[in-house]
């Protein structure tokens, strides 16, 4: 416990801890389970050993009361609802937040045996040329596949994984084996296709991380020329400085950069010009409502024409229509990724997919 927090004994075998400001239920679970594994630790009574568990309510100020006799009541309550649920555990008075805690403890205890026991796997989805139709590129996507249940989504874990710090070693996993199967399929015969993979911030910021990525591609036998980032613009508005200095660095190995989600962050025009950029990825909320939305087309018009005035490519996501393609044909955005050509697939059917079809050869995606 910390020194501003209260610990007492109420009789017997019950006790009370009292932690002021607590930010998140989260942080409390945190605590509680502290407790119990201090409490499991082994007690040595010559000659014999004893384990010893422990049963924890929680209650919370002020949505479970706002006085002590009311929280101590509760959190009581919730002592005991943690003895039926087989002792050795803890429980919130709160069903909703207990219901909410547990299963993100839970998602976050599987995440961390997840690489070891190789639950990770990639799905890759085409990048396409607006003009010919045919594949020019592919992003690796990252699911997590646990024994027996359905596949989860990057949107339930990659928070949680960006904010315990597990998205570094995630991330060079993904980076390492969406390269080893970009090269196996080189040398297989298949055209060479440039793959994308996405750069978390926590990566983005890690200080290793021009070695790691020089390492992988040493190790995967790889060209720099074949892999491009795909990073956000909230990750290099935070320090320009050393933005720029970094993507200039993964420039200058050959690796191509592009920007994702653009135009729902912050980024001037000005910084745009100084980083060493390839493309810009026009964010899908913005592809949704072509043609229809006459605010939505002016802005992604705007994108492309911007793009292809810095000598950059323009990239649509979340195509899903052929009105929103015959939209971006007409507007010459260069590339388009969504379902409307082909969800993100396994690796051995998006192989069906390169094999049913030649794909062109990688253009770059500037209009220069």
């Amino acid at each position: 416990m910390r020194e501003v927090d209260t610990v007492s004994r109420l009789g017997g075998d019950e006790f009370m801890v009292l932690i002021e400001g607590p930010p998140r239920p989260a942080d409390v679970a945190e605590v509680a389970q502290k407790i119990l594994a201090a409490v499991a630790r082994p007690v040595l009574l010559e000659p014999q050993e004893f384990h010893l568990t422990a049963s924890i309510g929680i209650s919370v100020c002020p949505g479970d009361g706002d006085d002590l006799q009311s929280l101590m009541k509760n959190a009581d309550t919730a002592m005991y609802r943690a003895k039926e649920q087989g002792k050795n555990n803890f429980q919130f008075y709160s069903a909703q937040i207990n219901v909410h805690t547990l299963e993100r403890i839970a998602l976050e205890s599987d995440l961390r045996h997840a690489l070891e026991r190789e639950e990770f796997l990639l799905h890759y989805q085409p990048k396409v040329d607006v003009g010919s139709n045919r594949i020019v590129g592919m992003e690796a996507l990252v699911r997590w596949q646990r024994p027996g249940q359905e596949l989860i989504a990057p949107a339930r874990f990659i928070p949680l994984a960006e904010e315990t710090g597990l998205i570094v070693p995630i991330g060079e996993w993904v980076l390492k084996t969406a390269c080893l199967q970009n090269k196996a399929w080189q040398d297989q015969g298949l055209p060479r296709l440039r793959i994308a993979v996405n750069l978390s911030p926590r990566q983005f910021a890690h200080p290793s991380l021009l070695q790691d990525v020089a390492r992988v591609l040493a190790e995967t036998g790889l060209d720099p020329i074949w892999l491009e980032f795909e990073i956000t613009e909230s990750m290099v508005i935070r320090d320009p400085e050393h933005a720029v200095s970094l993507l200039r660095s993964l420039k200058e190995m050959g690796i191509h950069l592009s920007i994702d989600d653009f135009g729902t962050g912050y980024s001037s025009l000005s910084y745009l010009k100084r980083f060493p950029l390839n493309s810009v990825k026009i964010d899908r909320s913005f592809i949704q409502d072509l043609p229809g939305d006459s605010n939505h087309t002016e802005i992604t018009q705007a994108i492309i024409a911007m793009a292809h005035s810095l000598r950059l490519g323009a990239i649509a996501e979340g195509v899903e229509t052929e009105e929103q393609l015959r939209f971006l044909r007409l507007h010459g955005c260069n590339q388009m990724q969504g379902y409307l050509f082909s969800k993100p697939l396994p690796a051995d059917q998006f192989l069906r997919l390169l094999q049913g079809m030649v794909p062109a050869d990688p253009m770059p995606v500037s209009p220069a």
